[in-house]
């Protein structure tokens, strides 16, 4: 058995009934029933028999609640997970297969990782390069059951996503097998992005990208991550025209509005949002952020967009937003 396995196993139980409804929206009684007809999950129980949930078990009743929104009926998602748990065991397990330095680029740096993580995101890049689709999915369910979710988004799917464009911009691979690379992993941001635990009961984070800017996943990825902290979030994607954004923000009146640039010409559009949103820069609300590329290879860009400017990272834009967004909301 292997050490991620049995770490699994051991993991620590810390969340009762009443806090695993709220954090995947499955009411107590579906719980209850699930685990009496399928013995799905496996709580343990305290000396006064309460139910105590892990975080992995946590996942998995997310995993089988996305499978329900597909159509898939209860008892063939438990065995669809069951089937890539002992799928996953085996690809967790299997010696490592290194990219060569012709061949593709590096996703990450080897020391800053766990070894595991940092195996599975060089497998799923390989199974995705190689239109491995049914692999794909094994490797991102062994991810799944071994890390939280917040790891995987920021040191799988972004590193994934980032060797992907790397690798077509220097011919290593199709455009071909670059759409289907980030379409995949497109759809499972957006899988997250829907399943994650109840939201707050506040106005929601609109994320948009400016007129000219194509590229968005980082914004899904923020998106991700927000919601895995509660807060209501609300894509409006690619390419957005600022007086259309004006409306929808006049409408939903959200608690923040962040926008993400890559290239100089998006970053010329979004210099004029003030223009469309004035009552925004005025009084502040909705708060208005934006991060990028751009931003990070030209500084000077950082002073030229009114707002707030979220950091060179996605790591520090999450932070920044999450303590802006907990003090507006009094959370």
């Amino acid at each position: 058995m292997s050490a991620e396995v049995e770490n699994l196993q051991t993991e620590a139980a810390i969340y009762n009934i009443g806090a695993v409804m709220r954090m995947t929206d499955i009411p107590v009684a579906t719980l209850r029933a699930w685990e009496r007809r399928y013995d799905f999950p496996t709580p343990v129980r305290t000396s006064g028999k309460h139910r105590l949930y892990s975080e992995s078990e946590v996942q998995q009743l997310l995993w089988v609640k996305a499978r329900l929104a597909e159509g898939m009926q209860i008892r063939h998602a438990i065995e669809a997970l069951r089937r890539h748990e002992a799928l996953s065991s085996k690809v967790a397990s299997q010696p490592v297969e290194h990219l060569s330095p012709a061949a593709l680029p590096p996703v990450a740096d080897p020391g800053s990782l766990p070894t595991s993580l940092q195996t599975l995101t060089e497998r799923l890049q390989l199974a995705l390069f190689r239109h491995r689709l049914d692999e794909a999915d094994r490797i991102v369910t062994a991810a799944l059951a071994l890390h939280p979710l917040e790891d995987l988004t920021l040191h799988m799917v972004a590193p994934v996503l980032f060797a992907t464009g790397e690798a077509w911009a220097s011919g290593r691979i199709t455009i071909a097998t670059e759409h289907l690379a980030t379409e995949y992993l497109r759809h499972r941001l957006a899988m997250w992005l829907e399943a994650g635990p109840p939201p707050y009961a506040t106005p929601p984070v609109v994320l948009a990208c400016p007129p000219e800017e194509w590229h968005d996943t980082s914004l899904l990825i923020l998106g991700v991550l927000l919601r895995r902290r509660r807060w209501p979030v609300m894509h409006l994607g690619q390419s957005l025209p600022l007086a259309d954004l004006a409306s929808f923000v006049q409408k939903t009146t959200p608690l923040a509005l962040v926008f993400v640039a890559m290239r100089e010409e998006s970053a010329v559009q979004l210099a004029g949002w003030t223009q469309w949103l004035p009552e925004a820069l005025k009084t502040g609300r909705p708060l208005v952020a934006f991060g990028g590329n751009i931003f990070v290879e030209q500084p000077e860009w950082q002073a030229r967009i009114p707002g707030l400017y979220l950091g060179d990272s996605l790591q520090a834009g999450l932070e920044t937003i999450d303590r802006l967004l907990r003090e507006r909301a009094g959370y």
